[in-house]
């Protein structure tokens, strides 16, 4: 293991310290965080095979779910191996591999903030315009939606990422947090990065703002909607619909605030805000399965019948044999 004590002139690598308050428990939490990743990563499997082979479940709606179960596979790779490899004591990564997790991060983090917009149109457009559903979000409309959600996801955290990494770094080489953050990173940098830092910081408030503006203004439609609905039968149908998409918007939002906030407030320790951003950075791929498969009847159904269909397989060759 590296000596955690370095100082480099020069960053070639750095020390990932983890929740250094933390240490004695170190090995308790790899085995919990390797319980949630691997739960993490089969309920995201999961609804991405039962989306793809289920004929009934190839619709818009669908399609984006298995987006964004990709979208949290993807997220949880990039995050907790590297974070069981520190609690092992693994703790160095290099200047590359630390910049490209940090790309990774908040590529994915800034794609998930747009397709949960992309979601909430198309539940919008079901709810406001269900007669017109099938012409607007049509194929081709779904497709152009999902690919802009991805290429604008990963353009656009490009040029803060590059720049960043341009820098040098001879404070320190000691990242205090469970992966390469960029605010962590950055106050690593020896000359003053505060332009660069704002400027990043302005655009990801544009980001988030903007779409968290347009998610409250397409369920503002979609309430509007609801209660100009004649029969309370419709208005809980109208509901159900969007039941899944509200639970996960206000869990991702949430989760940003109990961040944003814990990265802020001077009676959290370090250790403990540590400890909340790493936690934040999994949550929402662990849970999004569990909400979409409790709410929604489909993906229930389908899972029934994988399962019933894989019960019947076993049972007719145990008969052959």
């Amino acid at each position: 293991m590296s000596d955690p004590n370095t100082s480099l002139p020069s960053a070639s690598h750095f020390i990932i310290l983890g929740v250094p308050g933390l240490q004695e428990h170190y090995t308790a939490l790899f085995f919990i965080f390797l319980l949630l990743f691997l739960a993490t990563i089969l309920g995201n499997l999961l609804i991405m095979v039962m989306v793809s082979l289920d004929p009934r479940l190839h619709t818009p709606m669908y399609f984006f779910l298995w987006n964004l179960a990709l979208l949290d596979v993807l997220i949880t790779i990039t995050i907790v191996p590297k974070l069981l490899a520190v609690l092992l004591g693994h703790n160095r990564i290099s200047f590359a591999g630390c910049f490209l997790q940090m790309y990774f991060l908040i590529s994915v983090g800034t794609t998930e903030i747009f397709l949960v917009a992309a979601m909430a149109y198309d539940r919008y457009v079901a709810v406001v315009k269900p007669l017109h559903y099938n012409t607007i979000i049509n194929t081709r409309v779904c497709l152009t939606m999902t690919v802009t959600v991805w290429a604008l996801g990963f353009l656009v955290p490009l040029v803060s990422v590059a720049l960043a990494s341009s820098l040098l770094f001879c404070n320190s080489n000691l990242v205090l947090h469970v992966v390469c953050d960029y605010p962590t990173i950055m106050s690593l940098a020896c000359t003053d990065v505060t332009a660069q830092a704002n400027f990043a910081l302005m655009f990801a408030m544009v980001v988030d703002w903007g779409a968290f503006v347009f998610v409250l203004f397409t369920y503002c439609r979609i309430i509007m909607s609801v209660v100009k609905m004649k029969t309370v039968e419709s208005r809980k149908k109208a509901f159900y619909m969007c039941s899944s998409h509200i639970v996960v918007v206000v869990l991702y939002y949430g989760s940003s605030i109990v961040e944003y906030i814990g990265l802020r407030v001077d009676s959290i320790s370090p250790h403990g805000r540590v400890f909340i951003g790493g936690l934040n950075c999994f949550l929402t791929p662990l849970v999004n399965p569990i909400i979409y498969s409790l709410r929604n009847k489909k993906i229930k159904t389908a899972a029934q019948r994988d399962q019933a269909t894989s019960s019947a397989n076993l049972s007719a060759k145990q008969e052959g044999n």
